[in-house]
């Protein structure tokens, strides 16, 4: 009876309370919000409940690996990630212009998902491991480290996922005390590109004109991002009615299931990457501040459990993971108001579908497991 009293008190007591609050509070609206967008109780709402209580029990089991066996188990888990990706380029399956699952008999993969954990996994074990505090060589292994992966998701192509692994990896190794002189030619090219993108804007989304480094549909949408009515029926169609919904809300909103963008069928992938549209027709400005408060305090929580944290592993990967967060949020959000071009990415707890969900629940039972550990003391 003892050992069994023992056994439920280190189970139970993997969760991080105000962790597990917020993560049930998003879960519980996103189950009101998907309710709202699919007009009742139909498929996708059973599917999104199944796939809330799949994501808990893979948060709870997370929750109760220990970091050391994390960074036992770090680049076997990005080793098998590597491989994956390069199984879906060779046997990969299409669907919509893309390549992007594994059948592997008893299920469809998405194994760019997995690498969302893998790669700053991996990251924050290398700069673990590294003998003598960290070189400059360090920084160097961990950025062919993260570019590997990247440059394979990007290829499929999965601008949306390859944008949160490199965001994942790159907090790793910007927290692991990347100098700041080695950022400063990387923001002035970037800066450079987006002035010539906007000044040239005319000429570069000539149709006639073709953009080497993208598909012909990533160009449309960043061009459809700057003049979303220059194709109002077409490209640009996602983001004006996705802003019209936003807008329509105003302060207030126009109460729960009363959005006529949303019920009238005109905000496309409602129950996913839209959803924030949804949202914000429906509980207006307030309610998406309320929202975005809550999203603020995940963000926060995780980067105190990253600050708090004993081992630099644990500092690291935690760290990257609230930040990840945060990319998720901003990206969707960004795209849902057209201030971002819409490259798929899901908004955090919200969105309809079991991969990213899964993901997230992993991040999160990590984030609790790190909380928890206390090196033994000799």
């Amino acid at each position: 009876m003892k050992r069994l009293m023992r056994w439920a008190a280190y189970a139970f007591g993997a969760f991080d309370l105000p962790l597990l609050a917020l993560l049930v509070l998003l879960a519980l609206l996103g189950l009101v919000l998907m309710h709202s967008a699919v007009g009742g109780f139909d498929m996708r709402f059973t599917e999104q409940t199944r796939n809330y209580i799949v994501a808990f029990l893979f948060l709870w089991v997370a929750a109760l690996v220990p970091p050391p066996v994390m960074v036992r188990l770090a680049p076997w888990v990005y080793l098998v990630g590597l491989a994956l990706l390069l199984a879906v380029m060779l046997f990969g399956e299409t669907s919509k212009g893309a390549t992007r699952w594994l059948n592997i008999g008893i299920a469809r993969i998405q194994p760019s998902e997995m690498m969302k954990i893998a790669v700053p996994l991996m990251l924050a074990w290398c700069f673990h491991k590294s003998p003598s505090g960290v070189r400059l060589l360090d920084f160097f292994v961990a950025t062919i480290l993260l570019l590997l992966p990247f440059g394979l998701i990007v290829l499929q192509p999965d601008l949306g996922t390859a944008l949160l692994v490199f965001t994942a990896g790159f907090c790793v190794i910007y927290f692991a005390g990347l100098p700041f002189w080695l950022l400063v030619p990387a923001a002035v090219l970037l800066s450079t590109g987006l002035g010539a993108l906007v000044y040239f804007q005319d000429y570069i989304c000539d149709a006639d004109v073709s953009w080497i480094l993208l598909h012909d549909y990533q160009k449309y949408r960043i061009c459809t991002l700057l003049d979303p009515s220059s194709d109002p029926l077409g490209k640009g169609f996602h983001t004006i009615q996705s802003m019209i919904a936003v807008g329509s809300g105003g302060i207030f909103g126009k109460g729960y299931m009363m959005g006529t963008q949303t019920h009238l069928d005109f905000i496309p992938e409602r129950t996913t990457d839209f959803i924030f549209a949804v949202f914000a027709e429906e509980f207006g400005l307030y309610g998406g501040i309320m929202l975005l408060v809550l999203y603020l305090l995940l963000i926060i929580r995780g980067l105190a459990i990253a600050g708090a944290a004993k081992t630099q592993f644990g500092r690291l990967f935690a760290g990257a993971m609230a930040m990840m967060f945060f990319v998720y949020v901003f990206v969707n959000i960004g795209m849902v108001t057209g201030m971002l071009p819409v490259v798929g990415v899901p908004l955090p707890f919200m969105s309809y579908g079991g991969s990213a969900l899964l993901t997230l629940g992993v991040a999160c039972g990590m984030l609790m497991s790190i909380r928890r550990y206390r090196p033994m003391q000799i």
